[in-house]
């Protein structure tokens, strides 16, 4: 008894994680299991099921067209945000005092402006400057948001790189521009690949930016709303399974990766 009352705050964060994960997985479980749903709307019992549901939107050409489009902007957003986001780390790893820290607040910033505010400011921005809605304007609004988690994910690996590494190099006869792409390039490679997973996720999951940045063409969570707002039914609920795989299965493999990228 005395043991158990030892152990009480162990068992109620227990507790508590596996009440958290319950929370997180039951809702993605019922619309995973809707998506099955032999009937053109939403309700329980789920009754027969069926993939028609899957075949009639691997088929859909504007769910395709949507994908299409939303890879080619998630494709563009990392390559763009990665080298802006190396760069702002590399900058605020040779700053130091008050400077470090000021630059390190403005080029986070974007992370943490609420993205309605966020998209409000772009869209005045784009206006201001002439740029039409569209693709470039979906992009330049993904970058702002995606550059700071770059930032923090090359920057935590940054610091911790030993500062032994580039002088050996340059005491071999190595210029900073060698150095950096066969020294600190290499060394920083887990974290790199790392934010660009995310910069791949946060492009092609962003709704708000993309509805006041996009033009007629829709990307998939644009697409998603736009059937929604007709009605849910089993078809929605393929997508955002769809999406979901994708997404895990993306995630999972990075994890993968980085963990043995870190190991040798």
């Amino acid at each position: 008894m005395r043991a158990l009352f030892h152990d009480w705050p162990g068992l109620a964060l227990k507790s508590f994680y596996w009440l958290f994960v319950l929370y997180l997985f039951l809702p993605l479980s019922l619309m995973v299991a809707v998506s099955f749903k032999d009937a053109s709307f939403i309700s329980f019992p789920l009754g027969n099921l069926t993939i028609d549901w899957y075949a009639k939107v691997i088929k859909d050409k504007q769910f395709l067209d949507a994908c299409l489009y939303t890879i080619m902007i998630a494709a563009a957003t990392t390559a763009i945000a990665t080298v802006i986001g190396v760069w702002i780390a590399m900058l605020i790893g040779s700053l130091r005092g008050a400077a470090q820290y000021v630059a390190f607040a403005v080029a986070c910033l974007p992370a943490v402006v609420p993205g309605m505010i966020s998209a409000i400011s772009l869209r005045i921005f784009i206006t201001t400057i002439d740029l039409p809605t569209g693709t470039v304007a979906i992009i330049l609004g993904h970058v702002v948001h995606a550059v700071p988690f770059v930032v923090v994910m090359v920057l935590t690996r940054l610091r911790s790189m030993p500062g032994n590494l580039v002088d050996a190099a340059r005491d071999l006869g190595a210029d900073s521009i060698v150095t950096f792409f066969r020294v600190t390039l290499p060394y920083l490679g887990p974290a790199i690949f790392g934010g660009m997973i995310f910069c791949l996720l946060l492009s092609s999951d962003d709704f708000v930016r993309t509805f006041f940045l996009g033009g007629y063409r829709p990307t998939l969570p644009m697409l998603i709303f736009a059937r929604v707002q007709s009605g849910m039914s089993p078809e929605i609920n393929v997508m955002a399974t769809l999406v979901l795989v994708v997404t895990a299965v993306v995630g999972l493999y990075a994890e993968y990766l980085t963990r043995r990228s870190r190991i040798r």
